[in-house]
């Protein structure tokens, strides 16, 4: 595991001119209070690698990422890694255990150079008590990631390896969409991180996925994957397309 690589982004904007604050739990901050927000946050860049906070470690404020791709990932007792959530520009990190007083419940690590910036508990916790629709926000986030953890929970228990890599492949392109080809998923995931998120062994993640290449439901050019027939895979997933 690299150290991580923290530096300050000049040029990060202003919360009032964010691009992404229409997804992130300040997007109905009044103009005012996005001022101050802008005098308490700060924004860094993580390198591919980083590690931008460790399971079991005390919550010292929000995590916001700005630009670029984050796993959340639990470690069993044998080193094992279980990715439990991916996250994207607009997205919010570290905020049960920030809310929970407890320590973080799995470790998050940027997935290519990511810009992110950190809000300190004392002002999330005062924006929370405030108002201005952050606690609703926060609600529905909990809510939205609470069904996501209860279908893949779920979906661990009822389907097989190969309708589960499947899923996964499609919930990477309804995530993080494809590129300019639109074939191609765009984040870059190894096939280490991709059987942890399926979860099973590299060996059988790999295997499925030649299987689907010589069905040609994908492509596989290097460690990027191109989606040849998402019906197909929607059906061999068992969902709906």
């Amino acid at each position: 595991m690299s150290t991580p690589t923290r530096q300050a982004h000049p040029k990060a904007p202003d919360c009032r001119n964010c691009p992404v604050r229409h997804r992130s739990l300040m997007a109905d901050l009044q103009p005012e209070k996005l001022d101050c927000l802008d005098q308490e946050k700060s924004c860094n860049v993580f390198r591919k690698g980083d590690v931008i906070f460790h399971e079991a470690n005390r919550p010292m404020g929000l995590f916001s990422i700005f630009s670029g791709k984050v796993k959340l990932y639990k470690t069993s007792e044998l080193g094992k890694e279980q990715i439990i959530r991916l996250a994207k520009p607009g997205d919010s990190i570290g905020y049960r255990s920030l809310i929970s007083g407890d320590p973080y419940m799995a470790t998050a690590e940027a997935l290519e150079d990511s810009r992110i910036c950190f809000v300190p508990k004392s002002v999330f916790k005062d924006l929370l008590d405030e108002g201005d629709g952050v606690f609703q926000r926060l609600m529905q986030v909990m809510s939205d990631d609470l069904k996501v953890a209860e279908d893949k929970i779920a979906s661990m228990a009822t389907k097989t390896v190969r309708e589960r890599t499947a899923e996964a492949l499609l919930m990477l392109k309804s995530y993080y969409g494809l590129r300019a080809d639109g074939k191609t998923l765009d984040v870059s995931l190894s096939r280490e991180d991709l059987s942890n998120l399926v979860g099973t062994a590299t060996e059988s993640l790999i295997r499925m996925l030649a299987e689907f290449k010589a069905d040609k439901l994908i492509d596989l050019q290097e460690r990027q994957i191109l989606i040849l027939d998402a019906h197909k895979l929607a059906l061999v997933a068992k969902v709906q397309d």
